[in-house]
């Protein structure tokens, strides 16, 4: 399941269908979605051996219409909006250096059915970080802490939480802890398996049994 799959999954959770009913026509959030997903992708800068800076401020800027429609929903809309840029950067190994902000805005030049999206790095604070609940991996004799909101699990020097086996994939998985905490396979070599079970998304719960190649790892939470 794609970045874009779970971000219009998370929204019909929302508010239990409401964006469907209200976005049958216009710009839709997943346009808005896909890009900002295409603006971090064409800024996406290298600045070192393995660290590539993409942006965290955007302004999404709609026709009047549009954001009279938006604006209703704007507070849900930019965190969701927010949450898809940080697992897409986490997926391509991008960093962030500051506090993910989304604002919609309206502009009058624009039409119905068109917007305009433009975007900075700017460094920060990252108060989220913060406040994450307490979560760790035991893998073989380490425990190791989980200090970021979305964590790119691989043997690939690109990923956040290494694990050195040949049976795991360089991208293997992806590990988001809030609002709940879930795992994604991205498309391994090999799969990732949840208590026992091969999955392609899976949601995690303290003592949740994580297989990557044949590597095992114990998921703790919250304590």
């Amino acid at each position: 399941m794609g970045v874009l799959d779970r971000f219009e999954r998370r929204l019909d959770r929302l508010v239990n269908g409401a964006f469907a009913r209200a976005f049958k026509a216009e710009v839709q959030p997943v346009e808005i979605a896909s890009a900002l997903q295409r603006e971090c992708d064409d800024k996406a800068a290298i600045v070192g051996r393995g660290r590539t800076i993409v942006p965290n401020t955007f302004h999404v800027e709609l026709g009047e219409r549009d954001y009279e429609r938006l604006a209703v929903y704007s507070e849900p809309l930019s965190k969701e909006l927010g949450d898809l840029v940080k697992e897409h950067a986490g997926e391509q190994g991008y960093a962030i250096v500051g506090p993910v902000s989304i604002d919609l805005q309206r502009s009058d030049d624009l039409e119905t059915g068109m917007f305009r999206v433009t975007s900075q790095a700017q460094q920060g604070p990252i108060p989220e970080e913060a406040f994450l609940p307490a979560a760790t991996l035991e893998v073989k004799d380490r425990s190791i802490a989980i200090s970021s909101d979305v964590t790119v699990v691989g043997r690939g020097s690109e990923a956040d939480l290494q694990i050195d086996d040949p049976g795991v994939s360089r991208r293997h998985a992806i590990l988001k802890l809030l609002p709940t905490p879930i795992i994604t396979d991205l498309g391994s070599t090999n799969g990732t398996v949840v208590d026992g079970a091969k999955i392609t998304e899976a949601e995690l719960h303290d003592g949740s049994v994580l297989t990557f190649g044949s590597t095992r790892a114990v998921f703790r939470y919250g304590g």
